[in-house]
């Protein structure tokens, strides 16, 4: 099994002060058309390197709403000499769920996941980013239509998914498949500390 980077360590511990998941109001972007729904959104987060210490390898963060942040940055970062107390960190965060409905689907009920890493070149200001990307596939199992409830049987748990758009739920039956595509970026960049 390979090891995360450090980057994708960082990322995760950012994301929650970036990103709220999408059921704590934050809005996104959705399209639809029949049988395949996505949505996506996109988010920006600056924070500002209150702290180095470079015998431990950490830095601290300080975002917007005044939250700090110690991360400790793995031998996988590239130039943190380069950092400053006063830099910016600039965070953007995109994510994507695409659920489509596969009609009589003759797939074995499974998931993968990939995931992909970049770092900035030697010399270069530290900078990153992290992709990733999760796909299920699940057996429609049973359809409420009264309750607006399709049960679907993945690889390793039964789950209900409420679906409030009747032209969709009309389209679903038992035995077909849902194939679900979860995809999440992380991109990491550390800018010089602004001239007052």
């Amino acid at each position: 099994m390979k090891k995360l980077p450090a980057l994708l360590a960082c990322s995760a511990l950012l994301a929650p002060l970036a990103t709220p998941t999408f059921a704590e109001g934050d809005k996104p972007q959705v399209t639809k058309s029949p049988g395949k729904v996505t949505a996506a959104r996109e988010r920006t987060l600056v924070a500002t390197v209150t702290e180095i210490d470079a015998a431990k390898g950490t830095v601290t963060l300080k975002g917007p709403k005044g939250n700090t942040l110690p991360l400790q940055a793995g031998p996988e970062v590239r130039n943190l000499g380069q950092v400053a107390v006063g830099d910016q960190v600039t965070v953007k965060y995109v994510e994507a769920l695409s659920l489509e409905l596969k009609k009589n689907g003759k797939e074995l009920p499974g998931a993968t996941s990939t995931a992909a890493a970049g770092r900035s070149p030697a010399g270069a200001r530290p900078a990153g980013l992290v992709a990733e990307k999760v796909e299920v596939t699940a057996d429609v199992v049973a359809v409420d239509a009264k309750n607006s409830i399709v049960t679907l049987k993945g690889p390793q748990q039964v789950v209900e998914m409420r679906v409030p758009d009747p032209e969709q739920l009309k389209l679903i039956k038992v035995g077909d498949q849902i194939q679900a595509t979860y995809a999440q970026a992380v991109a990491l960049k550390v800018e010089p500390a602004k001239k007052k």
